[in-house]
């Protein structure tokens, strides 16, 4: 991986841009992340379907932590981050296929969003309300799937993040995620915009020092209580630095992931990485819907689909409208 120097804003290359994951390193702080930057990409995901502003904008954090978590995966497949809650937003699904393929798709209902946003109360961790979230590595039929599942109990996108890492991985972690609309000179319609960024404590002799996590530190050992110490000292630094940044810097199309990185860590020192570029992109296809309603349905259940003669079938992520003769099923049928 090239890496890229930060000095006083000058870079030795173009800065970024939208729609990439630029992965940094602090090492003074035994620390590392990425930073997400979506422009057009999250725009055709949240506009297609003509969301709710809040909806869309929820839609829109879950498209970026699942960028920011996906992108650190060394495979070939698919991260999909999958919400199932009793709020008004009850479902969020978003596929990273890997490297560089973003979509999502969330479903709600319209009353309990309108009510939600006529009392004033339509933010995230309302929309979502409780359930859990899923997080899913598919590397293909012939891999093992892993899952991680933690309770979405009334908190916020940022908040289950959190909590994911704290239990499932006990990596002490930073997650920041911010969307906005963004109304240009000229364009008839705001377009949607994101930003994020994700950071991890690893401090290079392993384990885990952090005294806010549960079971952390040995303090009562001499030997290891300074350099806890230390550690700590060094976490609560890059937790301070962090806090610092402001959801419109985030999001902001004038603020480049290296120059983001710049304001927040350059007395410390931050190396900045070659980009990985992201898309929006589909996986559905006329094949793949095919091969679903012959192996995962009957005879019956197919006839029981046909609507003027034909089965209709609707991508949830991308609209795309596919037509099947029932004939077509029994003509290839072995």
């Amino acid at each position: 991986m090239a890496e890229l120097q930060l000095t006083d804003y000058g870079l030795d290359r173009p800065e970024s841009g939208d729609d990439v994951v630029v992965p940094f390193t602090l090492e003074t702080l035994d620390s590392r992340g990425r930073v997400v930057r979506l422009g057009e990409a999250l725009d055709q995901i949240l506009t297609r379907h003509n969301y709710p502003a809040p909806v869309a904008r929820l839609l829109g954090e879950a498209v970026v932590l699942a960028a920011l978590i996906g992108s650190s995966l060394k495979f070939e497949g698919k991260f999909i981050l999958q919400t199932q809650t009793d709020g008004p937003v009850n479902l969020i699904v978003v596929d990273l296929d890997a490297p560089d393929g973003l979509r999502g798709y969330a479903r709600f209902d319209a009353d309990g969003v309108q009510k939600a946003i006529e009392l004033g109360e339509a933010t995230p961790a309302r929309l979502l309300g409780k359930g859990h979230l899923a997080m899913t590595v598919d590397q293909g039929q012939f891999m093992e799937r892993y899952q991680g599942i933690v309770a979405l109990e009334g908190g916020s996108l940022e908040d289950v993040a959190h909590t994911y890492f704290q239990q499932s991985e006990q990596v002490p972690t930073l997650v920041r995620l911010a969307v906005a609309q963004l109304s240009r000179k000229g364009e008839r319609q705001p377009r949607w915009r994101a930003g994020g960024t994700l950071v991890q404590y690893l401090p290079p002799h392993g384990g885990r020092t952090m005294p806010d996590l549960p079971g952390d530190g040995n303090f009562d050992n001499p030997e290891t209580a300074d350099r806890s110490f230390a550690e700590s000292d060094k976490w609560t630094t890059t937790r301070a630095l962090l806090s610092t940044v402001a959801d419109d810097e985030l999001a902001d199309p004038d603020v480049s992931a290296e120059r983001l990185l710049f304001r927040l860590f350059h007395e410390q020192g931050v190396r900045v990485f070659e980009p990985v570029p992201l898309e929006e992109r589909c996986t559905c296809s006329a094949e793949r819907i095919e091969s679903m309603l012959r192996e995962n349905f009957t005879a019956e259940e197919r006839a029981d689909m046909v609507v003027d003669g034909e089965i209709e079938v609707v991508c949830e992520f991308c609209s795309a409208d596919y037509h099947f003769k029932p004939h077509e099923f029994e003509a290839t049928k072995h």
